[in-house]
Order: structure tokens, then C-alpha cells, then sequence
């Protein structure tokens, strides 16, 4: 995705901040520059650079357009070369033995950044990215960061969608931002905009800053001095840029304040702002913070004078009472992130007052986090987007094709997120090979797709999780699961589809022959259930029994293919946990009946023309009793190969001859593993966790013999 930020300072005084965008798909950074004299900064992320993202960042210039209404301008041809050096000297840094990025500071930031901050040199606005990214591809939609002025920001828009109707513009605003982008998307229902409001500033006149207007107003000049500290600690920034990196541990508390004191000094320099840090290295940790916040406050009130702040609070009341007006033209879908620990703005109530207003909005809520959402060390706005299925190409959403794989450090997270899942069952994997012989491990597996995995879908769904971890982790693929819509739609309100973000982060897409049919034309690992909702959610006394359509619902997709089909069967869930309230039970109680009719009714349905128990795809909540957990078995049969075999398959005889092939082989995979798990001394976590105990809590648990 190709990103653009802009920002403009329009108090009398020198200098605001823009905040830069980030590598991957597109993300949001926190490193700022300081601007003069009001210029315009327009960033566009294309060539890579050698900087480390969220720690010590450089700003480097990219690229300055040339030309202006068809002609050449000298001084815009030396800003190229300028340009041009600056790219060459980081990326020769990045390849140098020895160098990382890490080593560059604030002072080199600022450094880079004196050729684009000259005033009145009628030069063009310059372009930079002081992150490590990759070039865009050609068909990414366009992202515009932080709107802060409406006009250009609606130019941009016309333009871009003049140029590319097909595709959407995204406008990602935090706080005042949200409300502009709002605007913009009210003016221009007719563009196809995809809007990311992080605590949008729409409840302005409900929040702490309201009051603080007029009494700034009158307030004498020589007393704005402490307004952006006072500001800055409610929004918390200053101490969690020092606390997060402690807490991760990747710097000792001291060398964490030396270096922070350090960008300051830096930043003070460029600023004209003469002071000494009068913290002696000798004092006790406390006085190094509280001397570099009280330092921090004097950098905070050259860099955010008092009249400027005033300008910001009076255009936040304006730009709040605009887009609370024009709340009802807005038709663009619309992703909200809010606080939960907010300061300034009663971001959650506002986020939920504007879910209920506007027609296509969801909310993503977090719950430890503060006003500055998108500077915090935990929240990735790559993953949301991803996560919230927001990100797509053209009018309408693909679930296939629209998707990124997750980095490694998403996958990371998410793991260890989900990993006391995969601690408490120890799952043991076993595959079978093209001979039949079964083998520890996942040998057995097909690296290269289209493979259709067809399986025994456990009670909750709880054996997706150390499946799908453990083929990314050891075989490096990646498993797309075919899932219920009501996943990715929600209920009414009564299923929160956030809490199933991780699903859509790892490939997940609603179930459907067209979703199938994509994904093994991409030549994916698909992981398919036909026994689906009815299968996971069983009744009492139903564990292991396959509830499966009589007609084959996907072998000759596979055969047009030439697909892999591998039936699989997991075992484990009575060790974890018994049904004691079904959804028999619950249809009995008027209340709960309501409730479930309810949810019924705001979701899509599946297999309606199907009798029976099969059709029976009603979601509901059954009660589970614990138990002390056991062990979770899988075992991948023998792969069946269709390849060649389309005509053949064409005849339903045949296809019905496989269906039940695949159909029983998943059953022999359940029966075999319920026989040969007796014989596991560590089926039980008590004997696991001594076994851990003794060879280390990291280490592969053994099982039965093969």
C-alpha cells in the first residue's frame, strides 16, 4: 500500500510535528520532524532505507518532483541530487559489515532533514520516509496519514480516484485527524474512501481539553509555558517512551535515559533552544527522569508554543461540531481504535456512539491503552488492518487475493497470545507417508499446493489453534481455513467478530465455493470441515461422530485443481473438557431460546436445504465441565491424488466412491489414535510437567511408539 502523510502548521510560531508512516503493507510510526515557517511535508513510502522503525530513526529526503506545469526548475533538480546522495549514503550503510541502523540517532535525523526545511525556496514539497520499507506493488491501494487540511486532502482524494476509480483510498486520522477525515468522507460520499479513525476528537465538547480553551484563551502569554507538558503527561507519551524499552529489556534503565536525554539535547539544537541537562549520572534513577520530563517540558513549549496550541484546541472545537453535523452523509466503511485509558477524550463512549450513527463501522478496542494509540509500542496498525479484514484493492473485499501472510513478528505474537493452548495439550503430530508407513512429524506433508486438508472438526474448534502453529512453525505453511461468515459478519452485536481477528490475520475466509475455488487456484494448503458448526458445537455424548453431508461438497473442486486431499482425524477433546448444558438443554429454557433465535437471525445460514441434524448449523455457547487437561493426537492419513483425474471425477458415482473414501479414512485416523494414546505414559499433564521439569520446559514431550 502506498502511503502519503501530510501536515501543516499554521500557528504563528516556527515548527509542528508530522508523523511518518512504516514499512510492511503500511503501518504508523512515531518519529517526528520538525517543520518551518509552515512548509508542507508530503512522504510516500517506495525505496528502502536503512532505518529501524519505533527506536532511533533518521528522516531520509527520497525524491522531489522536477517539474511544474511541464517546465524544469533548477533548484528542484538539486534537491534530486540531494536527494539522491542521502539514499545512497543510508543504503551503503545498510550493506556495510558491522553497521546497523540502530546506530543512527536524532541527531542524524536532523541532519538529513536541514535541506527540507529552507523557507521560501520555491522548491516543491519534499518527499522522505524515515522507515525501512519496500516499494509498493502496483495495484495497492493509496493511504493517506493524518489529514490535517480538508482542501488538500479532498484534491488528493479526486485525483486519486479519477486515476484509479477502481481501487479504494484509505484516510487514517488520530484525534483531530478523525474528524477531518470524517468531513472528507462526508463531501465525497461518492468515493470509494475506507476511513481508520484512532480516537477520533468527535466527542471534543464531552472531553478534559474543552475546558482548558477559554481559560488559554485569556490566559497571559508568559504562562503557556507549561500547557504541552501538562498535555503530554496526560496523554502519558513521555514516560512510556522510557518504560517500554525497560520493559522489554532491551536496554538497561540507565543507558535507556542517557540515550533518550541525548535526542533532547539533539532535538533542543536544531530548535535554537539552549539548555544544559543538569542530571549528574551519579543521582539515583528517579532524578535522571524527573530532570529529563522537566527538560522534555522546556523542549515541548519551543516546539508547541502557546498560540499554536490555542490553534489546535480552537480547530479541534470547529472541526468536532463540523463533522458531528455531516455524521449522516457519511457512507465510506469505517474502522474505529479506541482507548480505553484515554485522558483526554472519552474515546470508548465516543467509539460506540459512532458505531450506532454511521452504517459500515466497526470498533476495535484497547483497553490498557492511552490517547496516543498509534504511537504505543504494542499496537500495530498493519495487524488491525489485516485482522478487521479492512484491507482491499478494488469495490469489493476478496478474501483470497486481499491477503498477507503475517511477518514473523506477528506471527510471534500471536503465538505466544494462543501458546498456553499448545502447553497445556502437548499436541503430537503424526503424517503418513506415500507408502503408507506413519511417521512422527509432518514428512508426510505435501510442500507444494494445492493440498486440501479434510478433517474432524473438535469440540470448539480447539484443535485449529496448535494445528495451524505448528505447520508455519516447523514446515513454513501456511493453513487457510475455510470458517463460518459469521466470523468475519458478527451477530446482531452478539457475537463480537474482534475477538475472531486472529483467524483473518492467519488466512482464514467465510466459507463458500468461491472461496474454495480461489484458494486452490492460488495453489494454497486449504483447511477444510464438512461437518463445520454442527461438528464443533456437538451434543452430549457426540465426541468423534462425523456430521457430513451425504453428497460431496468438495472433490471435484479438488480434481479441477489437481489438489492434494489429505483427511486427517484429531483426538483429545474428552481429556480436555465434557458438555454438560448442550443446546438441547438451552432450547428448553424460554430465555435462553429467545437469545439463540436471536443470534440465528443475524447471521448467514448454512446448508438450508439440508434435514436433519446436518442442517442444524445453530450457533450457541454449551457449558463445559474441565477437566484435568490430557492430550491432543493428530494423524494426517495417506495423501490422495486427483491430479489427472478430472474427467473421471466428473462422473458423481466416482466422486461419491472418494467422498467416502476420505470420509472413512478420517474416521480410521480417529480410531487409530484413540487406540494408540493408551499407551502414552505422558497422556496427562502431571507426568508432562515432571518430564519438563527434568529435560526443560522447552523441550518435545515423547509419546507412545510407532
Amino acid at each position: 500500500m502506498r502511503v502519503k502523510c501530510y501536515q501543516q502548521d499554521r500557528g504563528p510560531e516556527e515548527s509542528t510535528f508530522m508523523a511518518a508512516t512504516g514499512a510492511g503493507v503500511l503501518s504508523a510510526a512515531s518519529s517526528f520532524s520538525p517543520l518551518r515557517h509552515g512548509r508542507l511535508i508530503h512522504a510516500q513510502l517506495q525505496p528502502k532505507v536503512s532505518v529501524a522503525a519505533r527506536e532511533s530513526v533518521p528522516a531520509t529526503v527520497l525524491q522531489s518532483s522536477t517539474t511544474t506545469n511541464g517546465g524544469s526548475h533548477n533548484g528542484r533538480l538539486e534537491k534530486r541530487s540531494e536527494a539522491t546522495r542521502v539514499g545512497q549514503k543510508y543504503d551503503s550503510v545498510a550493506k556495510s559489515e558491522g553497521e546497523s541502523s540502530s546506530s543512527f540517532g536524532l541527531k542524524d535525523y536532523y541532519e538529513q532533514s536541514i535541506g527540507m526545511m529552507r523557507s521560501n525556496d520555491g522548491g516543491p514539497p519534499r518527499w522522505f520516509s524515515p522507515l525501512e520499507c519496500g516499494a509498493p506493488s502496483s495495484d495497492s491501494p493509496l493511504l493517506l496519514f493524518l489529514p490535517e487540511l480538508v482542501k488538500l486532502i479532498e484534491r488528493t482524494v479526486r485525483s486519486e480516484n479519477h486515476r484509479s476509480p477502481s481501487r479504494p483510498i484509505y484516510l487514517v486520522g488520530e484525534s483531530l485527524g478523525g474528524c477531518l477525515a470524517l468531513a472528507v468522507a462526508a463531501r465525497n460520499p461518492d468515493i470509494d474512501l475506507m476511513l481508520i479513525l484512532a480516537n477520533p476528537a468527535t466527542c471534543f465538547s464531552k472531553s478534559q481539553l474543552q475546558p482548558i480553551l477559554p481559560f488559554l484563551e485569556i490566559m497571559p502569554e508568559q504562562l503557556h509555558f507549561g500547557m504541552p507538558y501538562l498535555l503530554s503527561l496526560l496523554t502519558g507519551a513521555p514516560l512510556r517512551m522510557v518504560t517500554a524499552t525497560v520493559e522489554k529489556g532491551l536496554l538497561p534503565l540507565q543507558q535507556t535515559v542517557g540515550e533518550l536525554s541525548k535526542a533532547i539535547i539533539d532535538l533542543s539544537s536544531y530548535l535554537s533552544v539552549r539548555f544544559t541537562f543538569a542530571c549528574e549520572w551519579k543521582k539515583i534513577v528517579a532524578d535522571k527522569i524527573f530532570f529529563l520530563l522537566k527538560d522534555l517540558n522546556r523542549v515541548l513549549a519551543e516546539v508547541l508554543p502557546g498560540d499554536t496550541l490555542l490553534w489546535k484546541l480552537q480547530m479541534l472545537r470547529s472541526a468536532s461540531a463540523y463533522a458531528n453535523s455531516r455524521l449522516h452523509a457519511v457512507k465510506a466503511r469505517t474502522l474505529i481504535l479506541s482507548s480505553g485509558k484515554d485522558q483526554l477524550l472519552p474515546s470508548q463512549e465516543e467509539g460506540e456512539r459512532l458505531c450506532r450513527i454511521l452504517p459500515k463501522c466497526e470498533i476495535r478496542k484497547f483497553s490498557d491503552s492511552n490517547h496516543a494509540i498509534l504511537l504505543e509500542d504494542g499496537v500495530d496498525l498493519v495487524t488491525i488492518i489485516k485482522g478487521s479484514s479492512f484491507y482491499r484493492r478494488a469495490k469489493v473485499l476478496d478474501y483470497a487475493s486481499d491477503y498477507f501472510p503475517p511477518s514473523p513478528s506477528e506471527f510471534k505474537k500471536l503465538y505466544e497470545s494462543c501458546r498456553w493452548i499448545e502447553v497445556a495439550t502437548a499436541p503430537v503430530m503424526l503424517s503418513t507417508l506415500e507408502n503408507g508407513k506413519i511417521v512422527k512429524g509432518l514428512a508426510g506433508i505435501p510442500s507444494k499446493g494445492p493440498v486440501l486438508f479434510v478433517g474432524y472438526h473438535m469440540l470448539l474448534g480447539l484443535e485449529v489453534i496448535p494445528l495451524v502453529s505448528r505447520f508455519w512453525a516447523e514446515r513454513n505453511i501456511l493453513l487457510r481455513g475455510i470458517a463460518h461468515p459469521m466470523l468475519f459478519e458478527g451477530s446482531n452485536g452478539t457475537i463480537d467478530v474482534s475477538a475472531y481477528d486472529t483467524i483473518r490475520v492467519m488466512g482464514a475466509v467465510p466459507v463458500s465455493g468461491s472461496n474454495l475455488y480461489k484458494l486452490l487456484s492460488l495453489n494454497s494448503h486449504v483447511l477444510l470441515y464438512p461437518g463445520g458448526v454442527r461438528e464443533a458445537l456437538h451434543r452430549k455424548g457426540e465426541e468423534y461422530k462425523l456430521f457430513w453431508p451425504e453428497r460431496s461438497e468438495f472433490v471435484r473442486m479438488a480434481a479441477r485443481f489437481g489438489a492434494t486431499i489429505i483427511p486427517f482425524g484429531a483426538v483429545g477433546e474428552d481429556d480436555l473438557a465434557q458438555v454438560v448444558f448442550d443446546y438441547e438443554d438451552q432450547m428448553k429454557i424460554p430465555f435462553l431460546k429467545d437469545e439463540l433465535e436471536k443470534m440465528r437471525e443475524g447471521i448467514v445460514t448454512l446448508r438450508t436445504t439440508t434435514d436433519g441434524e446436518i442442517g442444524n448449523q445453530d450457533p450457541h455457547f454449551p457449558l463445559l465441565l474441565p477437566k484435568l487437561p490430557g492430550r491432543f493426537y493428530y494423524l494426517f492419513g495417506r495423501p490422495i491424488e486427483t491430479e489427472g483425474r478430472k474427467l473421471e471425477l466428473r462422473d458423481r458415482e466416482r466422486t461419491h466412491e472418494m467422498y467416502v473414501e476420505v470420509k472413512s479414512e478420517v474416521e480410521r485416523c480417529m480410531a487409530y489414535l484413540k487406540e494408540r494414546r493408551e499407551n502414552d505414559p505422558y497422556r496427562n499433564i502431571l507426568p508432562r510437567l515432571i518430564y519438563q521439569a527434568t529435560h526443560g520446559f522447552d523441550c518435545e514431550v515423547p509419546s507412545f511408539e510407532l
